[in-house]
C-alpha cells in the first residue's frame, strides 16, 4: 500500500516536485522527498522527535521507545556528550552559542542508527548539514507545545537560557525565533493542547505516525458513490484538488469525515493568528503526502500574509446584545470568497501534474468571480503560463461594482465574459460541458487542456471555509465571550450552500456550534427545503435582488450536505438529484428531515426587510452592513432564541452594494456612478470604513469594456476554445 501510494504520488505531486527542486540548490526538499520514497519499511527508518528545550522530546521518545519496541537515543545524552567528553552545559560554556551549534552539527553528522526514536537537542534544526544527514535515514516529527508550558517546565527545571539565547532577549523571544526552523524540517507536526502531559503527547505522536505510515486512510469519495471506490480509482486531496466535480456528477467529501480536535487544542489556538490557526486545522485535514507541512505553510501565508486589510484576517466584532459580526470581506476583492479564493489557486497549482494545460471554469453570481480572477492572477508567472481562468456571469444579476471588478482583469490567464440569462444557466453550462466527454477530449487532444473549476463544488475551495467558522469560535473564546464547549450559533447568507456547509464541516472539527441558521432572500428554495423537505424547482424563476450573491435555485454544496445527513447514502443522493435534473423536484423523507434540522434551521426574508433592517441597525449601532448580511440579520432577529451568542457572517463589503445600502440609509440623491457612490458612503460610514482596494479597483476600471453572450451551450464552448489558444497556444 505505502509503496504504490508513493510512487502514484510522485507521477503526479511529487514529480513537479522534483523537477523544480533538481533546477534550484535547496536539496531540503529534494531530501525529505527521497526519504519518503524509501524503499526501506516505516519500521526500519528512524523517528526523530523536534522541539524546543522544554517540549518533552526525551520523555516522550522513552514512551515511543517501549510503545514502539524501538530503541531510544538521545542527541544530548547518548551523542554529544559521549563524543565531546564532557556535559553539554559544559561545552556551551567553553565555546560559546555560535560555534556550540557548528560543533553539535558536525558531531550529529558524524552519527547513524536506523529504527530507533531518535530525541534531538533543541538546537538540531539549526544545522542545515546536521538535519539533511538525519533526514536521510529518518521522519521528522515537530512536538508543537504551548510556549507557555514550556516556559514552566524550564522554570521548574531552572533553565534560564538556551543555546542561541543572548543579553537582552527573553526566553519567549527565541523560542519564536526558533519556530521557523522546526517548521522547515518537519515532516509532520504533533499539535499540543495547552497543558498536555508527556503521555498525552506521547499518544499524539502514535496517532500521527499512524496517519503518516498509512498513506491511503484519507480518501475522497463522490457524494453519489455507494462505496470506497476500488485500489484503481482511490482519490487524494492533490486528486480532487485539481478534478473538481467528481465524473458520475457527484461531489467530493472526505470518506472518513473530518478529524476532531481536543478541547485543550481548541483552548491553545485561540491565541495565535489567523494564518497559525488556518495551518494547524489544513494539516489535520491535508494528508503530508498530499502537501508537506513545510510547503503547506509556505502557502498559507502566501495567501493570508499582506493579502488582507484587517490583521486579523477575519475579525469578530460585537454588534449588540448576544449578536456578533463575522467581518469576511477585508480581502482584495471585499467579499468572504477571499478567505478560500487567495488559498485555494496556490493548492491547486501545488497539486497539479506537469504534463497539461489547465482552464479553470466559473460560474458567478457575483463575488466568486472577482475573488478567482484576483487568486490566481497572483500565482506564480510558471504557473500562470499553464493555468487560465475563464469567469461566467449573469449580464443582469450582479451589481455594477461587482461587474468592474470582474471586467477589469485582464491578465493573459484571466478573462471574464457576461452571459444575458441568470447564475444557474451559467453553472448548468459548466457542468454539462465537464460532462461532455467529447468536447473534454477534443480539448486535450488539439491544446493538452483539461477542464477543472474553482467553485465551491471543489473540496480545495470549500475547506478553507471551514477555518473562518473555526476562527470566530476562537475569537469569542479568546475574548472572554465563552468559555469552550459553550455553544454558539452561526447565521450564514446562502444560495449554494458552501458557506453553510463548511460551518457544518467545523462542527465536525469540534467547534461547538448548536444551530447553523441558513438565510435566503425571496429566491427561497433552500430555507423552503430545510423547513418542507421539498426541493421544488417547478415554476421557480430566478428573481433578482438587492443580495445577488445568493440569487441561486440550484445550491450545488446542498448535496454535501445530504451525503452527511443521511450518512454517506450515495445511492440516495444519485437519486435525489437525478430526480432534481429529470423532474425539477424531490423531496426527502420525515427521518431525513429530523435530522436535517439538527443541524440546520432556516428562513427568508423580503427586499423590504433587508432594506429595513441595514437602517435599523445604522440608527442603533452606526454599524453599516452590506445586504448580505442584512438578510443574515434580519432571518436571525426571528429565528433565534437567544440561548447563545450568534454569529453573523457578514459576506462582503457594504461598497460592493452601494446603490441599496445607500437606499437602506435613505440618501436622498443617489449618484449613478459607482465612484461616486462609494464617496456618498464614505460621507456616512467614515473613510476609514471604505475597502481601499475596493475604491480604487472601481476607480481605476471604471471605463473597462467586457464580451456579452447569448445563452447558447455553442456559443459558451466557443469562448471556452479561444481563451484556451489565447492562453496556451500563443508563442510567448
Amino acid at each position: 500500500m505505502m509503496t504504490r501510494r508513493l510512487f502514484r504520488l510522485l507521477s503526479k505531486t511529487d514529480k513537479l516536485r522534483y523537477h523544480r527542486i533538481s533546477n534550484t540548490s535547496d536539496c531540503t526538499s529534494l531530501y525529505m522527498l527521497t526519504s519518503c520514497l524509501s524503499t526501506k519499511s516505516f519500521q526500519e527508518r528512524n523517528i526523530l522527535l523536534m522541539g524546543p528545550p522544554g517540549a518533552g522530546k526525551t520523555s516522550v521518545g522513552r514512551i515511543l521507545s517501549n510503545r514502539l519496541r524501538m530503541p531510544v537515543i538521545d542527541i544530548d545524552d547518548d551523542v554529544l556528550e559521549k563524543t565531546w567528553g564532557v556535559t553539554v552545559a559544559e561545552k556551551l560554556a567553553q565555546v560559546g552559542g555560535e560555534r556550540f551549534i557548528d560543533e553539535e552539527g558536525r558531531a550529529v553528522c558524524s552519527f547513524s542508527a536506523s529504527g530507533c526514536v531518535i530525541s534531538l537537542s533543541g538546537s538540531n534544526p539549526l544545522h542545515s548539514d546536521a538535519m539533511r544527514h538525519l533526514k536521510r535515514s529518518g521522519i521528522a516529527l515537530y512536538l508543537d507545545v504551548d510556549t507557555e508550558d514550556i516556559v514552566e517546565r524550564l522554570c521548574r527545571m531552572k533553565v534560564n537560557r538556551i543555546v542561541g539565547q543572548d543579553a537582552g532577549i527573553s526566553l519567549r523571544e527565541i523560542l519564536k525565533y526558533r519556530k521557523q526552523f522546526y517548521e522547515k524540517w518537519l515532516d509532520a507536526r504533533v499539535f499540543c493542547g495547552r497543558g498536555d502531559t508527556v503521555e498525552e503527547v506521547a499518544e499524539k505522536v502514535v496517532r500521527v505516525l499512524d496517519k503518516y505510515q498509512d498513506s491511503e486512510s484519507e480518501t475522497y469519495i463522490s457524494t453519489r458513490s455507494q462505496r470506497l471506490a476500488s485500489n484503481g480509482n482511490v482519490k487524494f486531496f492533490s486528486d480532487v484538488a485539481v478534478e473538481g466535480l467528481a465524473p458520475d456528477g457527484g461531489v467530493y467529501v472526505p470518506n472518513k469525515g473530518f478529524p476532531k480536535l481536543e478541547p485543550s487544542e481548541w483552548i491553545r489556538l485561540a491565541d495565535i493568528s489567523y494564518p497559525e490557526r488556518a495551518l494547524v486545522i489544513l494539516e489535520k485535514c491535508i494528508h503530508p503526502l498530499d502537501i508537506a507541512p513545510s510547503e503547506l505553510r509556505l502557502l498559507v501565508n502566501r495567501a493570508y500574509g499582506q493579502n488582507f486589510a484587517s490583521k486579523s484576517v477575519a475579525p469578530v466584532k460585537h454588534l449588540a446584545e448576544d449578536q456578533y459580526i463575522l467581518e469576511l470581506f477585508h480581502g482584495p476583492t471585499a467579499s468572504f470568497k477571499d478567505l478560500a479564493l487567495q488559498l485555494m489557486p496556490q493548492l491547486f497549482a501545488h497539486c497539479l501534474p506537469q504534463m497539461c494545460n489547465y482552464l479553470i471554469l466559473v460560474a458567478t453570481s457575483g463575488d466568486t468571480g472577482s475573488a478567482v480572477l484576483s487568486g490566481f492572477s497572483n500565482l506564480r508567472e510558471s504557473d500562470r503560463q499553464r493555468i487560465g481562468v475563464l469567469v461566467f456571469f449573469p449580464e443582469q444579476g450582479v451589481s455594477v461594482i461587482q461587474k468592474l471588478q470582474m471586467t477589469g482583469f485582464k491578465g493573459d490567464n484571466t478573462r471574464s465574459v457576461s452571459i444575458f440569462s441568470d447564475f444557474d444557466f451559467c453553472q448548468r453550462t459548466i457542468k454539462r460541458m465537464f460532462g461532455d466527454s467529447r468536447l473534454a477530449g477534443h480539448f486535450a487532444v488539439e491544446y493538452a487542456t483539461v477542464l477543472s473549476t474553482a467553485n465551491s463544488i471543489n473540496w480545495a475551495r470549500l475547506l478553507p471555509q471551514v477555518v473562518y467558522h473555526s476562527s470566530a469560535y476562537l475569537d469569542l473564546l479568546r475574548d472572554g465571550v465563552v468559555k469552550f464547549g459553550q455553544p454558539i450559533d452561526v447565521c450564514v447568507p446562502t444560495g449554494n450552500f458552501g458557506n453553510a456547509m463548511s460551518a457544518v464541516y467545523a462542527k465536525q472539527l469540534g467547534v461547538p456550534i448548536r444551530n447553523i441558521i441558513c438565510a435566503t432572500n425571496h429566491n427561497c428554495v433552500v430555507s423552503d427545503f430545510i423547513c418542507t423537505g421539498q426541493y421544488d424547482l417547478r415554476g421557480r424563476k430566478l428573481m433578482l435582488s438587492n443580495s445577488p450573491a445568493i440569487d441561486i435555485l440550484k445550491a450545488s454544496n446542498l448535496e454535501r450536505f445530504l451525503h452527511y445527513a443521511s450518512g454517506g447514502d450515495g445511492k440516495l443522493v444519485r437519486d435525489l438529484f437525478v430526480s432534481l435534473e429529470k423532474e425539477q423536484r424531490f423531496t426527502v423523507s420525515e427521518d431525513l428531515l429530523r435530522t436535517i434540522r439538527q443541524d440546520v434551521q432556516a428562513g427568508w426574508c423580503s427586499e423590504d426587510d433587508c432594506l429595513t433592517t441595514i437602517q435599523e441597525v445604522h440608527s442603533k449601532t452606526g454599524y453599516v452592513m452590506d445586504t448580505h448580511t442584512a438578510v443574515a440579520k434580519s432571518v436571525a432577529d426571528r429565528l433565534h432564541d437567544k440561548a447563545c451568542p450568534i454569529v453573523l457572517c457578514s459576506t462582503a463589503h457594504f461598497g460592493k452594494f452601494a446603490p441599496a445600502v445607500l437606499k437602506a440609509l435613505q440618501c436622498p440623491d443617489i449618484p449613478h456612478e459607482p465612484l461616486k457612490q462609494l464617496d456618498a458612503l464614505c460621507g456616512i460610514a467614515g473613510q476609514e470604513l471604505m475597502h481601499q482596494t475596493l475604491y480604487e479597483s472601481v476607480r481605476e476600471r471604471a471605463s473597462y469594456s467586457h464580451t456579452v453572450c447569448e445563452p447558447e451551450f455553442s456559443v459558451l464552448t466557443d469562448e471556452v476554445e479561444s481563451m484556451i489558444h489565447d492562453s496556451f497556444m500563443k508563442v510567448r
